[in-house]
């Protein structure tokens, strides 16, 4: 069924010059099964408007993006954060999605205390979980690059990630693995390992880390085949620890932005089937 592409789903920014309707057209019209959503469009069309849409296409959310950025040290900014996600929390639940991404968060302004910001992670995933089990979402939490430590993410590693969610039931804390922020890690073997015994693995999501970075890091990523991961590695080892969930690929790509979506999303798939299956 769909040459192989049964399991892969298209994250939202991969395609962001899609609005929502075109994104849900294309994607019904290449045979494309799953669909990764950002809150801010889909706040822009109307959550319950999106789900509409969503749903009636026969198409199921493999995640929402984004929640986190748990690591404020000041009272008022903490309480602001824990609110958003539960928000979060809430439009995943109305979107169908099992599965909120993480984005933890970064240090406080002018401090250097890795270790404090993460447990503050760890104190924050402890008063959202319930909430997000009552709704039948759970929290993912993904690592990044360790470019990204000082202002989006302390947990940089798979280690760290499962070392947090480990503190909880595997069915309210789980982890992302993204191909294209854990690549470089030679301890990632192992882990994945230790994600699958323990039913950890939420999500698994891939795009290439080519060089010299076209838009630096955060906008920088390659179209599948391009760079330097070994991609059907990573879906492979996922598979092996038991994952059987969708493969996102989620490629934050200006030039790709630039392009007809439709011939991105063929592109993409061609790409996926070759360097993913």
């Amino acid at each position: 069924m769909n040459s192989g592409i049964e399991r892969f789903s298209l994250n939202q920014q991969t395609i962001r010059q899609w609005p929502l309707p075109e994104l849900v057209a294309g994607c019904t019209a290449a045979g494309v099964r799953h669909v990764g959503l950002w809150r801010e469009p889909v706040r822009a069309y109307g959550l319950r408007a999106a789900a509409r849409l969503v749903r009636e296409a026969g198409l199921a959310v493999s995640s929402l993006c984004r929640g986190g950025f748990l690591t404020a040290a000041d009272p008022a900014e903490r309480i602001a954060a824990v609110d958003d996600n539960r928000a979060a929390i809430e439009e995943a639940a109305v979107l169908g999605t099992g599965t909120l991404v993480l984005v933890c968060g970064g240090l406080p302004p002018g401090s250097r205390d890795l270790s404090g910001a993460r447990e503050r992670i760890a104190d924050a995933l402890g008063e959202l979980a319930p909430y997000a089990a009552a709704h039948g979402v759970r929290l993912a939490v993904e690592p990044l690059h360790p470019l990204f430590a000082s202002d989006r993410s302390v947990v940089s590693t798979l280690r760290q990630a499962l070392d947090l969610a480990e503190r909880f039931p595997a069915e309210r804390v789980g982890v992302v693995v993204d191909a294209y922020h854990l690549w470089w890690d030679d301890t990632v073997a192992g882990q994945l390992e230790r994600a699958g015994r323990g039913g950890r693995i939420a999500a698994l999501q891939l795009a290439d880390w080519i060089t010299p970075l076209p838009e630096g890091a955060l906008l920088g990523r390659g179209q599948l085949g391009d760079g330097s991961v070994d991609l059907r590695w990573f879906r492979e080892r996922a598979d092996a620890a038991g994952y059987t969930g969708p493969v996102e690929v989620e490629i934050f790509s200006p030039a790709l932005w630039a392009r007809d979506g439709a011939g991105v999303l063929a592109e993409v798939l061609e790409r996926y089937r070759t360097h993913v299956l």
